[in-house]
């Protein structure tokens, strides 16, 4: 309003009243005329600013409706901006396309997700929520796995009929396998046969009896079975499950250990290393070894059982210990929920070895030829070194 009335001054300095008052009266109608287009739409000087740009425009396309395109558009200042403006446009449509980043994230997450393949990890939350299928075929690998690893696994008591493997198996209730066998070589030279040693004097059999250790007792169920086997079997081992567990000592689990190396009838033979193991891969929550016995024997074919049991036991005796597992040392490591239980430091694992993994004689004092070609050997007699 100021520069409107200043130039209204000017002109009446120069041309008298009437010019004045007329220039009043056009500039009283400009201000009005721009204060009403100022509210309806732009000024004239924006006006005058756009009818080049419509021209040039118009010129350049040569289409009778290029006029009214930006008619249209004029309402939407944005939309009609220079080409700044659409520049800027353009350059913000990839951020409407924001999702394609988002996909990328969400893909390395995914990838994040399964690159990890660490044994504990993976397989410990395995078990939660594992399906019956999972469970029967990781069970199944695993007895694969340690059928490579000790190929040559076998009972590890020596005997020579199935009466020495009864009482052999007796004997190694709270003792290992080497004790037993460093005791028997004594024991079946002085009494062969289950008649000699159901005659036997009690004192003397403890005395033979006595480094493997409760040998009061365990003399006690040698002599009482081999009188049992005298008197109901003719002297005979029984080839049935009923039958052996009625004799003095004989329970299932001394029972498939007969069976299964002596007459070639599957068993499960669940000792102390079996319950553990079994117990550590989440076979079973079981602990009453008849309940684990059949637990674990539903997951695997019969003809697999007295394999199984060697198996298993022998990884117990030699990898997977009661107190310091091996797990840096384990072949089975990928498929065990247990896995950091025991030392994971590879080195410091294979220091935790027993027996021929350690290159340390085994618990026969005859094994199997196929032990020894392996690289196995044979345990000093008692009392030697």
């Amino acid at each position: 309003m100021s520069a409107e009335r200043d130039s209204a001054v000017g002109e009446q300095g120069s041309d008298g009243g009437r010019k004045t008052a007329g220039a009043a009266r056009t500039a009283a109608a400009g201000t009005g005329a721009s204060a009403a287009s100022a509210k309806k739409a732009a000024p004239s000087k924006k006006a005058a600013a756009r009818k080049p740009a419509a021209a040039k425009k118009t010129a350049a396309e040569k289409t009778p409706g290029a006029t009214k395109a930006p008619a249209k558009k004029a309402p939407s200042a944005k939309k009609a901006a220079p080409a700044k403006k659409a520049s800027s446009a353009k350059s913000s449509a990839p951020l409407k396309k924001a999702p394609a980043p988002r996909k990328q994230v969400v893909a390395l997450k995914k990838a994040t997700a399964s690159v990890p393949a660490a044994p504990a990890k993976t397989v410990a939350a395995h078990p939660q929520g594992e399906s019956r299928t999972a469970l029967v075929r990781r069970a199944r690998r695993i007895n694969r796995e340690l059928a490579e690893v000790y190929p040559y696994a076998h009972p590890e008591l020596d005997f020579e009929n199935p009466f020495q493997l009864v009482v052999a198996t007796v004997l190694s209730a709270q003792t290992t396998d080497l004790r037993v066998n460093q005791t028997t070589p004594a024991l079946f030279a002085k009494y062969p046969t289950p008649e000699d040693l159901a005659a036997a004097n009690p004192e003397e059999v403890e005395e033979i009896l006595r480094p493997t250790g409760f040998f009061r007792a365990k003399t006690k169920s040698v002599i009482g079975l081999s009188k049992a086997l005298v008197e109901q079997f003719g002297g005979e081992v029984p080839g049935r499950l009923e039958d052996l567990v009625k004799l003095p000592g004989v329970g299932r689990k001394t029972a498939f250990v007969v069976l299964g190396n002596a007459f070639g009838r599957p068993g499960i033979t669940v000792d102390t290393h079996f319950q553990r193991l079994v117990r550590r891969w989440k076979w079973t929550d079981e602990t009453d070894p008849d309940k684990i016995e059949a637990a674990v024997g539903a997951l695997f074919p019969k003809s697999d059982w007295t394999d199984l049991s060697h198996h298993v036991i022998w990884h117990g005796r030699r990898i997977c210990h009661a107190r310091k597992p091996a797990c840096g040392a384990c072949p089975i490591a990928p498929l065990c929920p247990a896995y950091g239980e025991g030392e994971t430091d590879p080195e410091k694992a294979k220091k935790l070895l027993k027996y021929e993994k350690a290159g340390q004689p085994g618990q026969r004092l005859k094994p199997p030829q196929a032990y020894l070609d392996a690289g196995g050997r044979a345990a000093p007699p008692l009392g030697a070194g």
